[in-house]
Formats: structure tokens, sequence, C-alpha cells
């Protein structure tokens, strides 16, 4: 029995799961007839689905004389997605890393308003690597959206990222309260010299 208003995840999870039943090779004009009654996928977006799933490595495309054939086996899905997760890991770590390392400095730079050049640096360094773990998250959540275990994997590091950005916050808060009652700077002129914005506030 057909079914209406899949998510263009719940397509991909139905689509692999249909070539990991069939244990074999298919044409896509076969998937685009076999998708609708067995996995309730509509034949016109059975393409980009599973062009989708090509682009991710979860399932493989071979041209064999004027046809292409596609296939997919669940050993080698788990490889790929094990292999992307690692690699995602080791980024997070990363940046948890240069993290670190920006935030000793950042309070060592609070010493004293003479190093106003060296923090406006630090600033910036902390917005792009902020840009960067967004990134990430974004990444990991579109990988993770076909499998319960990255998905959770991906909650996991979400909230490794938000604590980490809510230090970051903190600590400006801590170093502008710094600079206001120490060398009675105005706050909203603060902020303006080093680019934030009035409505920045830790995330729930």
């Amino acid at each position: 029995m057909s079914r209406k208003g899949l998510s263009a995840a719940d397509k991909r999870i139905k689509l692999l799961e249909l070539l990991h039943e069939s244990g074999t090779f298919h044409k896509l004009q076969e998937l685009e007839k076999n998708a609708p009654k067995l996995k309730g996928i509509v034949a016109q977006s059975v393409k980009d689905v599973l062009q989708s799933l090509v682009d991710d490595g979860l399932v493989t495309v071979e041209k064999i004389g004027t046809s292409n054939y596609y296939w997919s086996f669940p050993s080698a899905v788990q490889q790929t997605k094990n292999a992307k997760l690692m690699t995602l890991r080791e980024e997070l770590q990363r940046l948890e890393s240069s993290n670190g390392e920006l935030e000793a400095k950042l309070r060592q730079a609070s010493g004293g308003r003479e190093d106003s050049s060296d923090r406006h640096e630090l600033m910036k360094q902390l917005a792009a690597a902020e840009a960067v773990d967004r990134d990430l998250q974004n990444e990991l959540k579109q990988f993770a959206d076909s499998d319960p275990t990255l998905l959770e994997a991906q909650k996991k590091f979400s909230g490794i990222a938000k604590d980490a950005a809510n230090r970051w916050t903190e600590n400006i808060f801590t170093f502008q309260s710094y600079c206001v009652d120490k060398f009675n700077v105005d706050r909203q002129e603060f902020n303006r010299n080093f680019g934030i914005s009035d409505e920045m506030d830790t995330l729930p």
C-alpha cells in the first residue's frame, strides 16, 4: 500500500532498505517501478533520492554497457558510515582543542587593556571557529538522517558544541564586564568595537 508524505530522510531510509533487502543490482527504471509499491516512494523522486545516497557513499553505481547499475550492501554501508563518523569526530576534537587554546589566550589577553589589538584578533578567531563548528554540526546532522546510531551521536556532539559555545559566551561577558568596571568602558561601545551583537546570549 502506497504511503504519502514521506520526508526526504524517510525516502533515503526506505530506498536504502529496498536495496539491502533485494541483495542484488538494479537499474534506475526498476527502482522507479518498485519503490512506489514496495516502499511508498513516488517514482518521480526516486532518481534524486538515489543520487543523494550515491553522493554520500551509501549506494554504489557502476556503468555496464549503456546502463547504470545500483547496489548497496549493509556491511559496505556501515563501513562508509563508520569512516565518516570517525572523520567528523576527529574534526570536532580538533575544533574543541582549538577552542581551548583560544580560551586560554583570551583569559591572558583580558589582563590589561593595552592588548586590545590581540583581543580583537582573538574575537575574529573565535567567530571563525564557531562558524566551522556550525558547519560541522550541520554536516553531521545531514549524514545521520538515515542512521539512528549516528543521530544519537550527533545529539551528543551538539551538546558538547553548545557547552563550548556557552563557555565562550560567558568568557566574553566576563571580559566585557571587566572592561566596563575596570576602565569605565561603555558596554555598547565595547560591543561595537569587537563586533558583538547586543542580542548575543547563551544557548538554552
